[in-house]
């Protein structure tokens, strides 16, 4: 046969595929913009708000009435093998290391989780994988037609986007017949659509504090009562170690609910050999979710083995056995913890001439953690590199979160810029650019609140960095005439510092200390942040850049404040 001919068939076979993939990418989208009809509109959400979730109480029976009318009975549901999560911080990490060290142990894993960082297929994963686009396709249609066709005969409901995904899942984990299924609530537990479940075999509460406070409640002893929401009679729970106001209350709940709880020990406790134990996901708060996720597989395991009677074969699955009172660690879950991988969380992705360090950290805890490691990480990466580096943070902050707690520990960070953008890919100008990405549409909330939200986030910040840049220069001036005249220190006036104008040393401009930037896009916020150096990004107009930070030969970016916003930065510059 002739070369010529060859590449003739070649080029049709190459052609076919493309064609294929594009069929497939095709469905996909036309199934997630129907997924995306069931988003609540700003309006609607903020009516929930003012009710403060009132109605919150109808979650569970209409999520059961959904599953139903896809053909989906509580029964079913009682088939599944499920590890149930809720808390504040860290239940997806908990839950990524529990499928983990299941599927190191010889399992099928089935693990739905929120929110997904770039395409909404990853909020379903098997065997720690996103299910294929199309599967995703062949699933969504399946529960979607289903609800279509009954709609008429229930008022026209259709259930809500987080009910619908909670309802796919169900199918999903069915259909591919899993071991376990890891389900992370989504939001607080004792309402939210995951707890339809009847009868998990192990609920864990990972580490509580303030978020989505309109819905849940503005201490965290209520934030409390609904995250043990999640117990059942009978059914062990594990909880992380929980400052003495939340424990109280979950244990309440479990002794009101008949559940035996437990405070899962440190991970120190499972290190005998005097060696730590080496996780996939970075950051010091993750020993303690992997110290919570090993007691939960201890518990499935547990169950497995009871229902399995000890005299069943459990397949040609190569699975160990684990004593649940044993702090000696098969090496099929040392393994599981050390190959987890949990993106968004920690997570660095280095490019030449700049490395991204993403934590989509939206609570005080989580972003005091998250700095922790940036600041480690960095300096680590610093001593590795040459020439002028500078550190850029890009930030967002969404919801009913008090934008403030999380941006003051920020500014003491002493970035040499900080960028502000909504959790918009791309502006309203790139029209073909924003067709790609119908993951990331969100209903949810105005592009007018969002810009109005990332401005006030940008000055908030300013203010505050001008308020420690003038306490800095107030402390010096104060050291230095100590230093002269053996003067004891006065107290100063955080407060109305910004009012000394009768000094002209406490006077300073934002310059001085940071430069900020907001944009109406992650795209041109990043192209900024980058100085053009990310290739993933068309070329936009010249832009000049302040001295400061002009010409650096490596630029470290922090991206923090929201998944969300994460995401859509993993979705622009792709995977590490």
């Amino acid at each position: 046969m002739s070369t010529k001919i060859l590449r003739s068939l070649s080029s049709l076979a190459s052609t076919a595929e493309n064609s294929k993939k594009y069929e497939v990418w095709r469905r996909a989208q036309e199934a997630v913009s129907a997924l995306n009809t069931l988003q609540s509109n700003a309006q609607t959400l903020e009516k929930i708000r003012q009710q403060g979730g009132k109605k919150a109480e109808l979650n569970i029976p209409n999520v059961i009435k959904f599953a139903e009318r896809v053909g989906i009975t509580l029964d079913d549901v009682d088939k599944l093998s499920v590890i149930h999560v809720s808390g504040t911080k860290g239940k997806g990490s908990t839950c990524a290391f529990c499928e983990s060290i299941l599927r190191h142990q010889g399992y099928k894993t089935g693990f739905f989780s929120s929110p997904h960082l770039v395409e909404v297929r990853e909020r379903f994963r098997i065997n720690g994988i996103p299910i294929t686009r199309e599967k995703f396709t062949d699933y969504f249609w399946d529960v979607f037609l289903k609800l279509e066709k009954t709609k008429e005969s229930f008022d026209g409901s259709m259930p809500t986007y987080f009910s619908f995904l909670t309802v796919m899942s169900l199918h999903v984990f069915l259909k591919e017949k899993v071991d376990v299924a890891i389900l992370e609530v989504g939001i607080g537990g004792q309402y939210d659509s995951t707890n339809l479940v009847r009868k998990p075999v192990a609920c864990g509460v990972t580490s509580l504090g303030l978020d989505h406070t309109s819905i849940l409640g503005d201490t965290v002893d209520k934030i409390a009562w609904h995250k043990a929401g999640i117990f059942k009679p009978n059914v062990p729970a594990v909880t992380s170690p929980q400052p003495d106001v939340a424990l109280n209350v979950i244990k309440e709940r479990a002794k009101e609910i008949g559940c035996p709880l437990s405070v899962a020990p440190p991970l120190s406790t499972f290190e005998s050999s005097g060696q730590p134990l080496s996780l996939g996901i970075a950051g010091h708060m993750q020993r303690q979710n992997a110290a919570i996720a090993i007691e939960l597989c201890k518990l499935w395991i547990a169950n497995r083995a009871k229902r399995q009677k000890s005299t069943e074969d459990d397949g040609d699955r190569q699975t160990t056995q684990w004593n649940t009172g044993d702090t000696r660690l098969p090496s099929s879950v040392t393994e599981g913890l050390k190959q987890c991988r949990w993106d968004g969380r920690n997570q660095r992705i280095k490019k030449p001439g700049i490395t991204y360090y993403l934590d989509g950290a939206h609570t005080l805890e989580s972003v005091q953690q998250c700095i922790e490691w940036f600041k480690s990480a960095s300096a680590e990466e610093s001593k590795t590199l040459s020439g002028k580096v500078i550190q850029v943070l890009v930030f967002n902050s969404t919801g009913d979160r008090e934008a403030s707690v999380l941006i003051e520990p920020l500014v003491n960070c002493g970035f040499d810029a900080a960028v502000f953008c909504p959790n918009i890919t791309f502006s309203s100008l790139n029209t073909v650019a924003r067709s790609t990405k119908t993951d990331a549409t969100n209903f949810t909330v105005t592009k007018e609140s969002q810009l109005n939200r990332v401005l006030a986030n940008m000055l908030l910040f300013e203010r505050l960095a001008v308020k420690r840049l003038q306490q800095q220069m107030y402390e010096k001036e104060t050291t230095q005439r100590e230093e002269r005249c053996d003067v004891k220190r006065p107290k100063l006036d955080t407060e109305n510092i910004e009012n000394k104008g009768d000094n002209s040393q406490t006077v300073c401009d934002i310059e001085d200390c940071v430069i900020t930037k907001d944009f109406p896009c992650i795209s041109s916020a990043l192209n900024w942040a980058t100085q053009g150096k990310e290739p993933t990004i068309s070329s936009q107009a010249l832009i000049e850049f302040p001295s400061k930070v002009k010409n650096a030969d490596h630029i470290q970016i922090l991206v923090t404040g929201s998944l969300h916003l994460v995401g859509g930065v993993i979705g622009l510059i792709g995977p590490e």
